[in-house]
């Protein structure tokens, strides 16, 4: 197994986490692994501390600005085909792989044939199941068995993503219009209609995010209410592409968090009602560009 791996890590104004998530990635036990860093623009020291690594496997660039979650992985991306690796590792700041992580991912990159993207196991600091993390085996459904052999999956997120560089080529970009959150599903659904896609057990990262709860509109805080905008716009465009069984899902998913919102909210019911609503209206005529690697960006 003598294949490149580079792992695309995107940052932004959490110094501490992304130092310990360095300090996984080079204590990995695969270790033809170069590491990307890619700074949405930190005003925490972020550009410094990474500059003072003394490793040419560690490399760092800054976006100029904050491109969110879903830019900065567009621009990592384009940024590693420079690098010329045959697989790229996508993951969060706060992600932590535990030492085999990336050697039980080639063990299975290796053995199962074409795939499309690999999707590690991702717990939360207590070693539960990560909930923002659990993989989809259909457009309804979420992954129940997280133990034994790679299970197929169509959509995972950007928390251990890992996929060759060839499909890369093949399928485009992140999009980077949908700046923050569904863009991890919509990039992963985009290559699974494509080519199978696995959830490898035995390879195993922690996801140090604040909570375990993941993301409700029906009880978050409102200094938070922007991300929402992004969320419901993003997820219209992944599931009307699926035919009816997208809509199906998009109205019936739209209803039931309207109905949420009415009963259990406990302040700001207007406002995410409106949120829900404008959010799923803009989505419908959301048509974002699927952008490609071109030979300038250092493709193979």
């Amino acid at each position: 197994m003598d294949k490149k791996v580079t792992a695309v890590v995107v940052t932004y104004n959490r110094k501490t986490l992304l130092k310990e998530c360095i300090e996984s990635l080079l204590a990995q036990t695969y270790k033809n692994l170069d590491i990307l860093v890619i700074d949405n623009a930190s005003t925490d020291g972020t550009e410094g501390f990474v500059k003072k690594i003394d490793n040419p496997r560690v490399s760092y660039v800054n976006t100029g600005e904050n491109l969110g979650g879903a830019g900065g992985f567009q621009f990592g991306v384009k940024a590693s085909a420079k690098l010329k690796p045959d697989y790229l590792w996508l993951m969060d700041d706060d992600s932590i792989p535990t030492p085999n992580a990336l050697e039980k991912l080639m063990e299975v990159a290796e053995n199962i044939g074409e795939f499309g993207f690999l999707a590690s196991k991702v717990l939360w600091k207590d070693k539960s199941m990560c909930n923002m993390n659990v993989p989809k085996i259909t457009l309804n459904r979420k992954l129940q068995d997280y133990d034994g052999n790679p299970k197929r999956i169509i959509m995972g997120t950007f928390v251990s993503f890992f996929v060759p560089m060839k499909v890369v080529k093949e399928v485009g970009l992140p999009i980077k219009e949908f700046f923050i959150w569904a863009d991890d599903f919509e990039y992963s659904r985009r290559i699974s209609r494509k080519y199978p896609a696995y959830f490898v057990p035995e390879s195993v990262v922690i996801h140090k995010c604040k909570s375990n709860n993941g993301s409700n509109i029906v009880n978050d805080s409102p200094d938070r209410f922007k991300r929402y905008e992004f969320a419901y716009r993003n997820e219209v465009y992944v599931y009307r592409r699926e035919g009816i069984a997208g809509w199906v899902h998009l109205g019936l998913k739209t209803i039931l968090h309207l109905t949420k919102v009415i009963i259990k909210s406990k302040d700001n019911k207007k406002r995410r009602i409106q949120i829900i609503w404008n959010a799923t209206k803009e989505g419908l005529s959301f048509k974002p560009t699927i952008e490609h690697l071109r030979t300038d960006d250092g493709e193979n």
